[in-house]
């Protein structure tokens, strides 16, 4: 059961998330996607009687078919961005050796992008996958912004249980979902062995996608300090390792280095772009770099 006192903690947390990152980065991303443009949309509205000068090519025939009059169908122009989060809850992210968790590290992620995004009418939603799915239809304002991120975090921390919910399938519902052309950032450890390349492509193709990688410093070598238990925290399977060999040391840190560096070819084979941010590093530098980087290469 959840008491007042955490509540508070949870609120307190959200806060000052948000406070770091619009000291920090508000202002890089406004004005960072398309849409506030003069001239027609393409979301249909209301029809009007047809007027000389109108483009005959956006003729209702079939209200001018009832009426017996000419009629013109207007369009609403795309004037907000809509943005996507797909997060990852899995038990792999309760893992941190350095400042803090990988899902701490999500978290704030998260935080980072709903904040810069909100603005302006715009809406965010979330489609979280992992031991419970659940999505997030996409909603504006501040307190749709904290209600969205309170819901991540409850999904992150709470028990495991239920049909896991694999991150192909988080993409393929963000697909089918997100009709209008805008930002999804997927975020994760990338420790998953659907076949989301091709979700992620796919969507790549329609949509701006900013894959944000939480690694931690001890998934790339060990230390040696014996013999040490590991443990899958989502099999629970046990693994004893003997650190103080050598070999055994660089042979995880070969493999290790290997895997990261598949990530990075199959992120940017599918055309997203790759943010690498780890439990060792100042991860709001590491995003404010990835953002000014962005807008210059525009």
């Amino acid at each position: 059961m959840i008491g007042s006192a955490d509540i508070v903690r949870r609120e307190d947390r959200l806060r000052q998330l948000e406070l770091s990152v619009t000291r920090k980065l508000d202002g890089l991303l406004q004005g960072d996607h398309q849409g506030l443009v003069p001239g027609g949309g393409t979301e249909p509205a209301d029809g009007r009687v047809y007027t000389p000068g109108d483009d005959v090519r956006r003729m209702d025939w079939n209200l001018t078919a009832r009426t017996s009059v000419p009629h013109v169908r207007t369009t609403i122009a795309d004037r907000e961005l809509e943005t996507w989060l797909a997060v990852d809850t899995s038990a792999s992210l309760d893992f941190g050796t350095a400042s803090c968790e990988k899902r701490d590290l999500a978290l704030a992620a998260a935080a980072a992008f709903t904040f810069l995004t909100v603005r302006g009418g715009n809406r965010v939603g979330a489609s979280l996958f992992g031991p419970e799915a659940a999505v997030v239809p996409p909603r504006s304002g501040r307190p749709a912004a904290l209600a969205l991120l309170h819901r991540i975090e409850q999904r992150g921390r709470a028990a495991t249980g239920g049909d896991s919910t694999t991150l192909a399938e988080a993409l393929r519902r963000i697909r089918l979902t997100a009709k209008r052309r805008g930002l999804v950032v997927l975020i994760t450890d990338l420790i998953d062995q659907s076949p989301w390349q091709r979700e992620l492509r796919a969507l790549a193709l329609r949509h701006e996608v900013v894959v944000v990688e939480v690694r931690d410093p001890r998934e790339s070598n060990l230390p040696p300090v014996g013999l040490l238990m590991l443990v899958d925290p989502e099999t629970g399977q046990r693994l004893e390792v003997q650190t103080s060999n050598p070999r055994v040391r660089a042979r995880f840190a070969e493999l290790a280095a290997r895997r990261q560096a598949e990530h990075v070819r199959l992120v940017r084979g599918t055309g997203a772009a790759h943010l690498v941010l780890s439990t060792d590093r100042d991860w709001l530098f590491d995003i404010v770099r990835f953002v000014a980087a962005r807008r210059h290469r525009r």
